[in-house]
């Protein structure tokens, strides 16, 4: 039975960011993706590679190499102006980069510390740019909760989400909480479901472990079809890890011990993500047998639609 220890995960993956002088975000939700932001991405590892920097955390900094951190993230929200690149610490973020572009980013902000004035967004009717995404209206008029770490998150990086405190709350409903206890702690939270009943969540999972069963299920609805509806998509796509601590969490409340999460098969890149992210894990030892080191077992599938 194989035991994750979190705190070592998370002090590993600390240790390595700090070799990083910044970080280079290229938007990889589906949108970007369709606009080419996977190029842009390996023009980013291929001109830093030019310029004697490291683009991963996972290459050793030789001799006082710079490193730059380089990563995909979920969808950013501002499709219509992808590809998008955000560079931190500087807190720029450039709009509709095309591998071309990519030079200058990494003589002119990477090096040389300035912005590529030309990339960054006008507000339109004025010739007023914005530097970063905080000085863009579309993002003032927002308060993101559950898509919060999409536009940052590595998806396919179990250890960046386990460095977030990601599967903390999970061990903690495996650990120290009974199934009553989660309950009523969802209940006193005010958590509903978001479909438009609006039904209260704890008193969903309280229902479901009063049953006498010989087998629970948790079913994770990620078809989504509703028209022009992506959040559920977003999501997956772009915090994948964030949908299994959910269903874990579940789980322990109803004592089930295999989900399923079905997603349509127009959802490709979710349907990927979320299969690597059962497949990071499994082999971390957060689902499967014992999860947590507790005498409850949990395993997820990923079912892909037929098309509708």
């Amino acid at each position: 039975m194989k035991t994750v220890d979190l705190e070592h995960i998370t002090r590993e993956y600390t240790e390595k960011t700090k070799a990083a002088t910044r970080r280079v975000v290229i938007c990889a939700g589906t949108g970007c993706v369709a606009n080419g932001s996977l190029s842009v991405f390996r023009e980013f590892e291929r001109r830093l590679a030019e310029a004697g920097i490291s683009a991963s955390l996972e290459l050793a900094a030789e001799d006082g190499e710079e490193v730059v951190h380089c990563t995909p993230s979920g969808c950013q929200g501002f499709c219509q102006m992808g590809p998008l690149v955000t560079i931190y610490p500087d807190d720029i973020l450039y709009t509709r980069v095309k591998p071309a572009d990519v030079q200058a980013i990494v003589s002119t902000t990477i090096l040389g510390g300035e912005p590529v004035e030309s990339l960054l967004y006008t507000i339109p009717g004025s010739s007023r740019r914005c530097r970063g995404a905080r000085e863009i209206p579309f993002y003032q008029r927002q308060q993101r909760h559950v898509l919060k770490a999409c536009s940052i998150l590595n998806p396919e990086d179990i250890t960046e989400y386990i460095a977030q405190d990601g599967y903390a709350a999970a061990r903690r409903a495996y650990t120290r909480l009974s199934p009553a206890t989660i309950c009523e702690e969802i209940t006193a939270s005010g958590l509903r479901g978001r479909g438009g009943g609006g039904f209260p969540t704890g008193r969903k999972w309280q229902f479901a472990l009063n049953e006498d069963a010989d087998r629970k299920y948790i079913i994770c609805n990620g078809d989504e079809g509703d028209p022009g509806a992506f959040m559920d998509r977003s999501l997956m796509e772009g915090n994948p890890h964030a949908v299994l601590e959910g269903m874990l969490i579940a789980a322990r409340a109803i004592r089930a011990d295999q989900g399923y999460i079905y997603v349509r098969a127009e959802y490709p890149l979710a349907v990927e993500r979320l299969k690597k992210a059962v497949k990071a894990a499994e082999a971390h030892g957060i689902l499967g047998q014992g999860v947590f080191g507790t005498t409850q077992n949990f395993s997820v599938e990923v079912l892909e639609g037929a098309g509708a």
